[in-house]
């Protein structure tokens, strides 16, 4: 049986600094200059309610965070190994992210506590796409 290749991420004209930032080894990510808050995902204006102004630019974010919240996949897509773990990261300078947490022997609800540190790390695929995945810290 031949194994099903994984889906991977179409950059696009507004997300390509991110995935150019990522295949250098840095999570780039946005902050809106009239607010001052940075937000994920990328778009060429601020998702603040009350803000949304289009003076934004690109920071390079430290890839430090807390997980927010988790879901441990027993039963997932057949291109990925069970169990894994789909979580949703607050970065330190603002904004959050699904990503994915590695690094975990035992994927056992007591070993990801809900407000754990993380960071950042990168992992290459073969398509030149290099993906955000995070690790307890």
């Amino acid at each position: 049986m031949a194994a099903i290749a994984k889906p991977l991420p179409q950059p696009t004209p507004e997300t390509q600094e991110y995935w150019d930032g990522l295949r250098r080894g840095e999570l780039r990510i946005q902050r809106c200059n009239t607010c001052g808050r940075g937000y994920f995902y990328p778009r060429p204006f601020c998702p603040r309610a009350g803000c949304h102004s289009r003076d934004v630019g690109w920071i390079t974010a430290s890839g430090k965070g807390t997980l927010a919240t988790y879901i441990i996949t027993h039963r997932g897509h057949p291109a990925f190994e069970a169990p894994y773990v789909i979580a949703l990261v607050e970065l330190e300078e603002g904004g959050r992210m699904m990503t994915n947490i590695v690094g975990l022997e035992d994927l056992e609800p007591a070993n990801l506590p809900v407000g754990a540190p993380v960071e950042i790390v990168f992992q290459p695929s073969e398509e030149d796409i290099t993906l955000p995945m995070f690790r307890l810290v």
